[in-house]
């Protein structure tokens, strides 16, 4: 009895203390408060929103619907929505279909999973499609397909680049193999379009499967991706059940995409517009050389003792003497130059691309198997006019020599090289390329992936393309390797650079049996600036007053420039066929 009576007690005292507190807590209006399924933290919706939807916790990603996208990327009051609504059709006559399209409708307030219109952004005027998962997942049926086939053709009859944000589960069961076609449709709409030279930017945002995946979504001649987002063929649980395997971390995420060579770039969501306006600009068909002869570089430094005007009354000297050094370098031997080339304070491919150029959008990838570190390529402007620049990158400290493996490319980074270069006549884009390597990379999954096939590719199609080309050698321009990249309209070489057959410790390892006789076969090799100019095998020598190092960075990429300013001037009043027939003739000669 005297248990139940403290038992009833301590009831009452509970319920009035949770009584009081209920009263002390403070009202929080319902929808204010989220939990992130991320992290699974409570969330301030309103946070959530300012910060593009994204969690301010754990920086998880919240998908986001087609208007909001719509609203966060185009220019207030600029989207004009196409094919807002079409006619529902049920192919298969599959039962419920045509009930759960409705119900995903009156959920959505949307026609389809698909919105597609144009608008601009940022000024850029660019047709523009999102898919949104609330609706069916956004599978691929025949309206989705349909409506970005219009929008696609529509966009090359007016000369508009296309912009894609893909989410999708993929294909629409519902609708069986006229689903399946969609992917043949849009992806023949996308080849007009490419052949017409206008361009299409995909961006994957999680989830992009299935035969989305496999079709519109990667056909992009700029693949970006959002951070984490899951992006497949088949799903994850599929490839397990199939492999009876467990995936690794991070499988088919978009950093695993960037890895191995499918993405560009990963962009997260805040810098979105600005990276599409940037590359949009970058597209513009408009775009011309600026000839107001006002630097791109910073100014020249006052008081520099490595002057501009000192340095090209040098190179005037140099070729009146046949591009021999001047007598105060008489006594530098071809070994100094080797070891000069070679020097670890020599600046690197993207000292000179951020120096030379603005506006660079390093791009990424194969398309086939990987990024290779030792090629750094993407699109520029050069005195306001859109190039292709592409680099042998070696690193500046052993990490980084590490990560771009000494600067020797794999096939990978051969063919990444030479996507870049078959996207820069598509879209009319001189090429300038930088060449720094000891030699293309030689291992067992060089070997294994073709290294031998993807440098034969490279000067096979480097050969006829009808755009302008420029190889510069800064440093080491080693055997074939360097070749893969040098397929140009004019070679230029930096005083200290060599360019050769291969090193020339190998070259008296195979010769003289003796690889310590590399300073005797770097003299009889003709390896030097001013003795291939001299033969004629390159075009023009960038004098170094000093030998190449940050110092003197600045004045170097200025020759450069006004050089290549000239180059450009002189090949773009050529046309197509004359650009690719006097590059072939200038290999046809020697």
């Amino acid at each position: 009895m005297l248990k139940n009576m403290f038992k009833k007690t301590y009831t009452i005292i509970d319920t009035k203390y949770k009584s009081q507190k209920k009263e002390e807590e403070p009202s929080i209006p319902q929808g204010l408060w989220r939990k992130c399924n991320k992290c699974g933290q409570p969330i301030y919706v309103e946070d959530v929103t300012n910060n593009f939807y994204v969690c301010p916790k754990c920086g998880g990603y919240f998908r986001v619907h087609a208007w909001r996208r719509i609203e966060m990327l185009m220019d207030e009051g600029s989207f004009e929505e196409w094919d807002a609504d079409m006619e529902f059709s049920n192919p298969l006559d599959f039962p419920g279909y045509e009930k759960k399209v409705q119900a995903a409708k009156e959920r959505t307030k949307l026609n389809e999973a698909i919105v597609t219109g144009k608008g601009r952004i940022s000024g850029q005027e660019t047709a523009f499609g999102v898919c949104d998962a609330r609706f069916l997942m956004s599978s691929m049926g025949h309206i989705v397909g349909e409506k970005i086939a219009r929008m696609v053709e529509r966009a090359t009859a007016g000369k508009l680049p296309v912009i894609i944000y893909a989410c999708s589960g993929g294909a629409r069961m519902q609708e069986g193999l006229v689903s399946l076609m969609q992917m043949a449709k849009t992806s023949a709409a996308l080849k007009k379009h490419h052949d017409a030279g206008q361009l299409f930017i995909s961006v994957l945002t999680d989830p992009t499967t299935g035969g989305v995946t496999a079709s519109f979504a990667m056909l992009g001649d700029i693949i970006l991706a959002e951070p984490n987002a899951l992006i497949g063929f088949a799903g994850p649980r599929v490839i397990e059940q199939t492999i009876r395997q467990k995936l690794p971390e991070g499988f088919q995420r978009s950093e695993f995409l960037l890895a191995h060579g499918f993405v560009d770039k990963i962009v997260e969501r805040k810098d979105q517009k600005e990276v599409l306006a940037q590359l949009l600009r970058l597209h513009r068909q408009d775009a011309g050389m600026d000839m107001s002869g006002e630097s791109v570089t910073e100014p020249l430094m006052e008081g520099n003792a490595f002057s501009l005007e000192g340095q090209e009354k040098k190179g005037r000297r140099r070729e009146k003497n046949g591009g021999k050094p001047s007598a105060a370098k008489e006594g530098k031997t071809a070994w100094d130059t080797v070891q000069l080339s070679r020097a670890a304070g020599r600046p690197v491919a993207t000292d000179y691309i951020e120096m030379i150029f603005d506006d660079f959008v390093e791009l990424h990838g194969d398309r086939y198997f990987s990024d290779d570190g030792a090629i750094v390529g993407g699109i520029a402007a050069f005195c306001g006019r859109p190039v292709t620049v592409i680099g042998q990158q070696k690193g500046k400290n052993t990490k980084d020599n590490i990560r771009r493996n000494f600067g020797m490319p794999s096939p990978d980074g051969y063919r990444k090289a030479l996507r870049l270069m078959k996207q820069a006549e598509t879209f009319r884009r001189p090429i300038v390329c930088f060449v720094d390597t000891p030699g293309a990379f030689c291992g067992l999954e060089a070997e294994e992936r073709g290294q031998g096939e993807a440098i034969a590719r490279n000067l096979f199609e480097m050969a006829s393309l009808t755009v302008p080309v420029l190889s510069v050698v800064i440093g080491e321009g080693g055997s074939g390797g360097a070749l893969a990249m040098a397929v140009a309209n004019e070679v230029w070489m930096l005083e200290n650079a060599i360019y050769s057959i291969l090193s020339p410790e190998g070259f008296a390892s195979i010769l003289w049996k003796d690889s310590k006789k590399a300073p005797n076969a770097a003299e009889v090799m003709k390896i030097t600036a001013a003795d291939l100019y001299e033969k004629g095998l390159i075009e023009q020598v960038i004098p170094e007053e000093e030998p190449a190092s940050e110092d003197n960075l600045q004045v170097l990429a200025g020759i450069m420039q006004k050089k290549m300013k000239e180059f450009l001037i002189k090949y773009e009043a050529m046309a197509p066929d004359e650009i690719a027939g006097q590059r072939y003739q200038r290999f046809r000669n020697i």
